[in-house]
């Protein structure tokens, strides 16, 4: 089955972007992830991935050309010989017809601000919130709402000068792509509006700021009468906003409850509370202490010696060093039997095959399960952390300048010996990492 490939809208105002290049040739091998074109706008220069696997086929523009948003640029397709026909842009170019009049809807004038497409294969943004109210000003630098989808949580600037006409979407809101979620005037607006998506047919003006409205009622906790029966884990990858998976990780819950509990995916920050209350039920249920059954070790060292090797990496192959595959190969090294390292970096998840064989990190990725788990929170405000045993041994790394590394494994899972020289070894590994390559 074949999967167009589109020129994805980096901005809220943009309506073209600039193809700087193409990082595949026509019928090369793509996978899921890897960088297929550049892509430039007058806002931002990126690395668009492909989000299929297969063949790179019907190129449909070269580079150096401005496509506009949402037409098709090329096919991924099953065979490398594959030369059906793309399909219709998915999106006009009404960019160049958009009028700044009011419709028959009642939207007032203005420039129309669309759901932009954070991805190639995306159709629906999620709006957590709006950070402009109705009649607000605004430039173009400000951000005007966060927008999440399965694979990024983004701040999307205005991208236009003015005022808050209407905001044609609520928060919470999934909305497809393209569509009108906000109208910026140039002249401040007497009656500025805002609706739900899901009412586009009945706008509803935005009342004079007279007195606020009292917040609507929390949603009512996750019921806990009774323990639910055991439920296998779920297997595969869980679909989460990269936001939603931060926040739940900060706060030791496990994705996997929402899934036991039929809570449909991809999953965001409205379910956080469901969560937090699935959790909250699950130890009530289970008084049975988890922390006496586990390993929990931490070390202190140096951040030089991580930073000098992946300098080192980016002058010897003249390209920035893959962090998380370096990592990955340096824990590996560590404990001779890790076959498969999962890496999880800003609340992107990578799974690598036998990385000590590569330690400049140029192992190949996999969907095979992990058996250590590595999660980078450099960076971070953490400085030390008490989660618990998981499904496999986990090292974190924690600080900036200085790096607090942590292990917690399941007792079962690792005997003292293993655990100790695990850390010892990765902990070395990271504060001389050349040394241990020689």
């Amino acid at each position: 089955m074949s999967h167009d490939v589109i020129m994805p809208a980096l901005g809220m105002a943009q309506e073209t972007g600039l193809i700087v290049a193409w990082l595949k040739a026509p019928g090369d091998a793509v996978k899921t992830g890897e960088p297929l074109m550049e892509v430039e706008t007058d806002k931002a220069t990126m690395e668009v991935e492909a989000q299929a696997d297969g063949y790179l086929t019907g190129i449909r523009a070269q580079a150096g050309e401005n496509v506009p948003v949402g037409e098709v640029v090329a096919v991924i397709s099953d065979t490398p010989e594959d030369t059906a026909p793309a399909s219709a842009p998915k999106v006009e170019a009404e960019a160049e017809d958009a009028p700044e009049t009011a419709d028959a809807s009642g939207i007032p004038e203005g420039a129309q601000i669309i759901m932009p497409a954070l991805g190639m294969a995306q159709d629906t943004g999620h709006l957590t919130a709006w950070h402009k109210a109705p009649g607000d000003a605004v430039s173009a630098e400000d951000i005007l709402l966060e927008v999440e989808t399965d694979k990024s949580a983004v701040e999307v600037p205005a991208g236009q000068s003015g005022y808050i006409a209407a905001l044609l979407a609520a928060s919470g809101e999934d909305v497809p792509v393209g569509t009108v979620i906000a109208v910026i005037s140039a002249q401040k607006p007497d009656n500025p509006m805002m609706r739900s998506a899901k009412a586009a047919t009945a706008p509803t003006p935005v009342p004079k700021p007279e007195a606020a409205k009292p917040a609507p009622a929390p949603a009512a906790p996750a019921k806990a009468a009774k323990p639910a029966p055991a439920v296998p884990r779920p297997e595969g990858r869980i679909l989460a906003s990269p936001k939603m998976r931060r926040q739940a990780t900060l706060e030791g819950l496990d994705l996997g409850r929402l899934v036991e509990a039929g809570v449909p995916q991809p999953y965001h920050m409205d379910d956080l509370d469901q969560l937090r209350s699935l959790a909250t039920t699950a130890a009530n249920a289970q008084a049975i202490p988890q922390q006496a059954a586990s390993r929990h070790l931490t070390a202190e060292l140096s951040a030089d010696g991580l930073t000098d090797f992946l300098n080192w990496i980016e002058t010897e192959t003249g390209a920035p060093a893959d962090i998380s595959a370096v990592l990955a190969g340096l824990a590996a090294g560590a404990l001779a039997d890790t076959t498969v390292v999962a890496v999880e970096r800003f609340s992107h998840i990578r799974r690598f095959a036998a990385p000590a064989q590569y330690p400049l990190g140029r192992a190949l990725e996999t969907e095979d399960s992990p058996t250590l788990i590595l999660r980078d929170l450099r960076g971070s405000a953490l400085t030390g952390l008490h989660l618990g045993a998981e499904d496999a041994p986990v090292l974190t790394l924690t600080g900036r300048a200085s790096l607090t590394l942590t292990l917690e494994a399941g007792s079962a899972q690792m005997a003292p010996a293993a655990a100790l020289d695990l850390i010892t070894g990765f902990a070395a590994r990271l504060e001389m990492p050349l040394r241990h390559l020689l």
